[in-house]
């Protein structure tokens, strides 16, 4: 087992990640359950995964129970974390008790945010089934849910107790899914580990394809450059937890544009966006031409879009910056940018034109 620590003082947490860790859960998670019940929150695309983690649950005395949700983008909804809260309430949950997050992103999202207000804040446990959810959304205690306006725009920080990650279940997803989960591996080379992105060039095919030994230096690698992020900048404060919004500003408001549905997976608007960002970066003169197109190629060659067109959107570039003005990072009417000088050279900008980013997406459009 690899550990991986949280520093966060008094909310300080473990990552654990293991080969079949989830099939032995339950001796870990017996002393968090205290002699109480544990409730899973779940999809319904993962329950193969949920019945493993009940059988170990069983098997290791602990009383618990499950709340199974529709999969998707669309479940992070008020709707749906109304009828969890309920839930949970109806089944007595405590403050003191841990609530399970087994799932993606979506889960973990929503399981923690209802987690941050029932009974104005109870504890959980992260165990994310996604290559996405397992290098990212897991791990530093964002947990949200999308309004109308936009994706992810009423949520809290809440840090979980406990994050369980088991490579082997990455084994049951499609393809697709792991190749979105990807763009957040490559994130982290591109934001400040140009040598992790040289290890990301010649190791994706083996990762993607599913060699144990690559899953599990990238998850750990990127596990622990977050956790390092989080530790420094825990609510985002300083502008170096920003950083690991690299393609996001550009990735949500394709997002947006596509309706947050699956014809773009997060992970895929991801890749496009910090495609953009570079390609953006270099139309500015700060970063050189040929990053920009090392990192659309290498997106390309994973199967990852690296634009407008390869996400499949065809708007204006005002009708993307309208989305991105609903950004829960606009501050002060100006929305701070990612961008970068070269390959593990990102850094925030707070002085970025709207409108100049309207003109540059114009002319990807126009160029697809």
């Amino acid at each position: 087992m690899t550990t991986i620590p949280v520093a966060l003082g008094t909310r300080s947490y473990d990552v654990r990640i293991e080969q079949g860790l989830l099939a032995r859960a339950g001796e870990v998670l017996a002393p968090l359950a205290g002699g109480r019940r544990m409730v899973i929150v779940t999809d319904r695309n993962v329950l193969g995964h949920a019945e493993t983690l009940e059988a170990s649950l069983t098997a290791a005395g602990v009383d618990h129970a499950r709340i199974a949700l529709s999969p998707g983008e669309a479940t992070k909804s008020w709707d749906t974390l109304a009828f969890v809260t309920d839930r949970l309430l109806e089944l007595g949950v405590e403050r003191s008790d841990h609530v399970i997050a087994l799932g993606g992103g979506v889960i973990g999202d929503l399981t923690g945010f209802a987690c941050a207000i029932l009974k104005r804040g109870c504890r959980f446990v992260q165990i994310p089934t996604s290559l996405l959810a397992q290098v990212d959304s897991s791990v530093g205690g964002k947990t949200a849910i999308n309004s109308q306006m936009g994706k992810n725009l009423v949520g809290a920080f809440h840090q979980p107790s406990l994050v369980l990650v088991d490579p082997s279940v990455l084994d049951t997803l499609p393809q697709r899914e792991v190749a979105a989960g990807y763009a957040e591996v490559v994130k982290y080379g591109l934001i400040d580990d140009p040598e992790f992105f040289k290890w990301c060039e010649a190791h994706a095919e083996r990762l993607l394809a599913g060699d144990p030994a690559a899953r599990a230096h990238a998850i750990a690698h990127s596990v622990a450059a977050k956790a390092r992020i989080v530790a420094e900048d825990e609510e985002e404060r300083s502008g170096r937890r920003a950083l690991l919004n690299l393609g996001h500003t550009f990735g949500h408001a394709l997002e947006a544009e596509t309706g947050f549905s699956q014809a773009l997976l997060h992970g895929e608007a991801v890749a496009a966006g910090m495609a953009l960002a570079y390609r953006y970066s270099a139309d500015r003169g700060l970063c050189p031409g040929e990053d920009a197109k090392r990192v659309a190629a290498h997106l390309r060659s994973v199967g990852l879009p690296d634009g407008l067109a390869a996400a499949g959107v065809a708007a204006t570039g005002a009708t993307l910056v309208g989305h991105m003005l609903h950004d829960k990072k606009m501050e002060g009417g100006t929305l701070p940018f990612l961008l970068t000088q070269g390959i593990g050279r990102s850094y925030l900008d707070r002085d970025v034109d709207l409108a100049d980013v309207a003109a540059f997406l114009d002319r990807q459009y126009a160029a697809a």
